[in-house]
């Protein structure tokens, strides 16, 4: 397809299956026999096929995630099926970001072979902990040999842009099993880390367990230093949770926290789109009936007005350690970013939590502990 206006997009694709949940989690996902992975993967193809000309057009596709989940549960074959299905009803960015995520231990050397030849440049490994006995806390399905297998076989497979998932405050875990973690996943030197916090979210087997959590110091001293230790071999810190080396930041993350219109496709996928937000069903059977008219399955439409965009630009924005642009924000609103939000900006510039460096705005490392609190301040009354 020819795209002359070339206003950039993302596709997100959800493949909601998994060998079994872990106990923290609480994604749309679950285990399913080869059946209804098959069933699912048509209904998928036939979204695709079914989404209007008028999301489609004048549109470049410039990143795609494929999440889950473990996308790398179904056939590799399919997931080619898929980008090949995307190719020929989008128009594609000659580099864009194709990521695939991947449980260890999910993988063969026949499958990477596949990625790679369907154009996937970039694997996010969700390796969690270096430590078994805090993968077996978490329910994991794998452990860490598996997970240094699974990393060999993708970089004898070509893959040069690995990302690996880390979490800490995680039940039973130390200080030091933090430290020794994120030093033995940086000297295999993936191209990007993600170091998260665990959080116990509702409904999880996790919630309704009494579990030894570090305290609140030992989780500030985890995340704080997480950045000098990974700064030590070469990575930095582009957004509150993701550091990466050089040339190597997530740019299908970078665009939803800067506003880029993405569309999701599959269960309970997510979009932005041209000033709205909307959702599919999560009723899998819904969406194995109706997937193929998109409208059937699309939910919870919210047409963003001016003062909810200008809040998501600053929310989603500050996570970013570049923070917010002033410059960017009267381009997109007409109106300086001081008028509205400066007696906020003032307030915890003052307090040292927020420091503006020349056109940005951006959280101090004192900030960044707190920004859950104080990004709710940027919601306008």
């Amino acid at each position: 397809m020819k795209n002359n206006k070339k206003i950039p997009m993302e596709l997100y694709i959800h493949i909601p299956f998994c060998v079994k949940k872990c106990d923290y989690c609480d994604f749309l996902s679950g285990p399913a026999d080869g059946e209804r992975k098959k069933a699912y993967t048509e209904a998928l193809l036939a979204e695709i096929r079914g989404i209007p000309l008028s999301e489609r057009a004048s549109r470049e596709i410039i990143s795609v995630f494929i999440g889950g989940g473990t996308p790398s549960l179904i056939e590799a074959a399919d997931v080619e099926r898929i980008l090949e299905t995307l190719r020929k009803y989008f128009s594609f960015s000659p580099d864009a970001e194709i990521t695939i995520e991947a449980n260890p231990g999910t993988l063969t050397g026949e499958k990477l072979e596949i990625y790679r030849k369907a154009g996937i440049g970039r694997l996010s490994l969700g390796l969690q902990s270096t430590e078994d006995r805090l993968l077996r806390t978490l329910g994991r399905i794998h452990t860490w040999q598996d997970f240094l297998e699974s990393y060999r076989k993708a970089r004898q497979a070509g893959f040069e842009n690995i990302n690996v998932d880390l979490m800490c405050a995680v039940p039973g875990q130390t200080y030091k099993d933090w430290i020794s973690s994120l030093r033995t996943v940086a000297e295999l030197s993936p191209e990007h880390i993600s170091a998260y916090s665990l959080i116990i979210e509702p409904g999880t087997p996790f919630a309704g367990r009494k579990l030894d959590l570090p305290d609140e110091d030992t989780e500030y001293r985890m995340y704080e230093d997480t950045a000098s230790v990974l700064e030590e071999y070469g990575y930095e810190q582009y957004e509150i949770s993701n550091y990466a080396r050089k040339g190597y930041a997530c740019r299908h993350n970078i665009g939803y926290w800067i506003g880029t219109d993405y569309l999701g496709i599959g269960l309970g996928a997510s979009s932005l789109f041209a000033g709205r937000r909307f959702c599919n069903t999560d009723s899998m059977e819904q969406y194995l009936k109706y997937s193929s008219v998109p409208e059937k399955i699309r939910k919870d439409t919210v047409v963003l007005t001016k003062k909810e965009q200008e809040e998501e630009f600053m929310f989603l924005g500050l996570r970013m350690t570049e923070g917010v642009s002033e410059k960017k924000f009267r381009l997109r609103f007409g109106i300086p970013m001081e008028q509205i939000y400066g007696e906020v900006l003032e307030k915890y510039k003052n307090m040292g939590f927020l420091e503006k460096k020349e056109d940005f705005w951006r959280f101090t490392r004192k900030g960044i502990h707190v920004s859950n609190h104080i990004l709710a301040d940027f919601l306008q009354d």
